[in-house]
């Protein structure tokens, strides 16, 4: 009897360590993200960081999304914010003549920065922080964990398609490859579902002169109220996405 009780105990010991073997941080994070999309809704909070010898500070981004419902979005810059909808991969943005669709956002200005136009183009490329999560832990080249914290470098791939997110080359074209980009990323997690992450690159990029210049960035996004979300849509910005 002894002997059995000693040997049931040893199984267990043995399929507990082929369990934590076959862990792998890399599917957690991903599971935490998708379990972050079927969660039916969410909040987030956006801050990015370009170091202490950056020409400006951009403002927070705010986000609320609803499983196959409407995404908002708010974007600071400077002392203006403005606000964007999105539902079925139409897009509504807040100008000021009111809420206009996407391809109407622009206006004229005068070739100068258009915050309409911005917007429009940030909600059609939108990735919620449940699809960016994902993308980010697809380009990681190994993540470890510890405790709720998961950390790892992306590829050199990788870190090149973030160094270069958003930025554009002349004529609106695809912005040059970057250099010496690296980039690293964190993913917070509580209770299965990804509740912080944060991206570091850094690298080097011509600029529309044609002058190298360096590149710092750290995004952090949190993420809150999951499941209990509701996106309030103004009438006239549904009208315009119908």
């Amino acid at each position: 009897m002894k002997r059995n009780i000693i040997a049931a105990g040893a199984l267990a010991l043995m399929a507990g360590s082929l369990l934590a073997a076959d862990s792998n941080p890399k599917d957690e994070v991903t599971a935490a993200a998708k379990k972050l999309a079927d969660s039916g809704s969410y909040s987030w909070k956006a801050t990015v960081d370009l170091g202490p010898n950056a020409q400006f500070t951009p403002g927070p981004t705010e986000g609320k999304t609803e499983k196959d419902g409407f995404t908002w979005l708010s974007v600071t810059f400077n002392d203006n914010t403005t606000e964007g909808v999105s539902k079925g991969g139409k897009v509504a943005v807040k100008t000021e003549d009111g809420w206009k669709p996407a391809e109407e956002a622009g206006g004229d200005s005068g070739g100068g920065f258009n915050a309409g136009a911005f917007m429009a183009r940030r909600m059609q490329n939108l990735k919620g922080p449940a699809a960016e999560v994902e993308d980010l832990a697809s380009k990681a080249q190994e993540i470890k964990k510890d405790g709720e914290v998961y950390s790892g470098d992306l590829t050199e791939e990788g870190a090149k398609a973030l160094l270069t997110m958003g930025f554009r080359g002349r004529g609106g074209g695809q912005a040059q490859a970057p250099t010496d980009a690296k980039a690293s990323v964190k993913f917070w997690i509580k209770d299965g579902v990804i509740t912080k992450y944060e991206s570091k690159v850094s690298g080097k990029r011509k600029n529309r002169d044609g002058d190298e210049v360096e590149i710092k960035r750290t995004t952090t996004v949190e993420v809150k109220d999951v499941g209990k979300t509701k996106v309030e849509v103004p009438e006239e910005a549904k009208k315009k996405i119908s």
